[in-house]
């Protein structure tokens, strides 16, 4: 029998899906799941999106550049000049990628050769894993803690894991799956070890329109002077505008050498959907409190569950400052467990709920095996009924862990 690579038995199950098997069979027995598990908006997709579907006129579906159309980059570029103030990005600095992921995967082959290394804090976005994974790329994760809400370590901790091979830090900002914003102190502290190091500097930002702290303003990894041939931008529309199904995402440096390497990629799939970039077009002309509305509803759902969360006896949960995630810890020794038993042996007045289990957002072995991420991108009401069943569950567990 053939056998499979080395790097596909490598490959990680996302923890995002990996117990999905469970949650169909506990439908088929007629449970009602509530899915924290993963990061689908039931917001809206807005209507201009639509709009321009129907009225497209087009006799032939055809390729777009490799790079995207030209008359969305100028609508991305514009976009945010107006809404970041982010004035010194141009269209010419950014490349269309089938979403957010494969901007950051291009951008990793781009820039890391088989053996380099990308520091990345940890607990991570678990595709950052397969990522580096499908690359021969190693992660030098550095650790955040839950103690103190998952903030950035000191220069010190980074100055610890960075050797000869390190080639770039890895963010999420605000960051899935912690939910944590990063401050300006904390990016100039990046920055000051991405110049001291001579490493690239990349920050997934698809989140950015989600944060819940006015007092705080965003910074862009593109707003901070110096770093021009180091700073690289991941971005996507699939959660800004509730449009996960559209697959566009953009990736945005001014190192004129990363981009068209990056492009060289990008011709080999040849170019990103077309259908969906019309409609993304469209979108970039969404009014202001479309965005207004949709922060105030995902900043109610995080105080939502975060209260009722940390009503929870042994349950600890800090504040997000920002995305829809949270890391909670949970008084179980193994979430992995706990989470498929909630799918296989537990319903609650004929519910349950599905969640994903923190060890595979860790890079360190061993590490999240008492906490789960948490998705709150269910509404108020839907949040609570999820979190009372998952209390109820924990009760239920601890009983009949106890009698085996």
């Amino acid at each position: 029998m053939p056998e499979i690579s080395n790097k596909g038995r490598a490959m990680p199950a996302s923890p995002i899906r990996k117990l999905a098997p469970f949650a169909e069979q506990a439908k088929k027995r007629g449970i009602h799941i509530y899915h924290l598990n993963i990061g689908q908006p039931d917001v809206e997709t807005p209507h201009q999106f639509w709009d321009a579907i129907k009225n497209i006129d087009r006799k032939v579906l055809e390729y777009s550049p490799s790079n995207g159309f030209e008359d969305l980059r100028k609508k991305y570029a514009a976009f945010f000049q107006t809404r970041y103030h982010l004035n010194n990005l141009l269209p010419e600095d950014l490349l269309i990628t089938t979403g957010g992921s494969e901007a950051l995967f291009f951008t990793m082959l781009s820039i890391l050769d088989a053996e380099d290394e990308i520091i990345i804090p940890e607990p991570l976005y678990a595709n950052y894993i397969g990522f580096s994974k499908s690359g021969d790329i190693r992660v030098r994760p550095i650790p955040t803690s839950i103690e103190n809400g998952f903030a950035l370590p000191s220069i010190d901790e980074f100055e610890k894991v960075i050797t000869k091979n390190t080639k770039a830090i890895l963010i999420c900002n605000p960051n899935n799956p912690t939910g944590y914003a990063y401050s300006a102190t904390e990016l100039d502290r990046l920055k000051e070890i991405a110049l001291k190091h001579d490493l690239f500097l990349i920050s997934d930002e698809v989140y950015r329109d989600f944060t819940y702290d006015p007092s705080i303003p965003y910074t862009s990894i593109l707003e901070i002077a110096g770093l021009e041939q180091h700073a690289i931008l991941i971005d996507s529309v699939s959660k800004r505008f509730s449009a996960c199904g559209a697959r566009i995402g953009m990736v945005a440096t001014k190192n004129k050498l990363v981009l068209e390497t990056i492009l060289k990629y990008a011709q080999q799939r040849l170019s990103p959907p077309t259908v969906e970039q019309l409609g993304t077009m469209a979108m970039f002309d969404v009014e202001e409190d479309y965005f207004k509305e949709v922060n105030k509803e995902y900043k109610k759902r995080r105080d939502t569950l975060v209260e009722a969360l940390q009503k929870i006896d042994g349950v600890t949960c800090p504040v997000p400052g920002g995305a829809f995630y949270c890391i909670v810890q949970l008084p179980v020794e193994d979430t992995d467990d706990f989470c498929r038993w909630m799918l296989s042996d537990f319903n609650y007045q004929g519910e349950t709920v599905m969640m994903a289990p923190a060890s595979g957002f860790y890079a360190t072995e061993g590490k999240g095996k008492n906490q789960v991420r948490i998705a709150y991108v269910l509404n108020s009401k839907n949040l609570q009924k999820a979190i009372k069943c998952m209390e109820e569950g924990l009760k239920a567990y601890k009983i009949a862990n106890a009698e085996k």
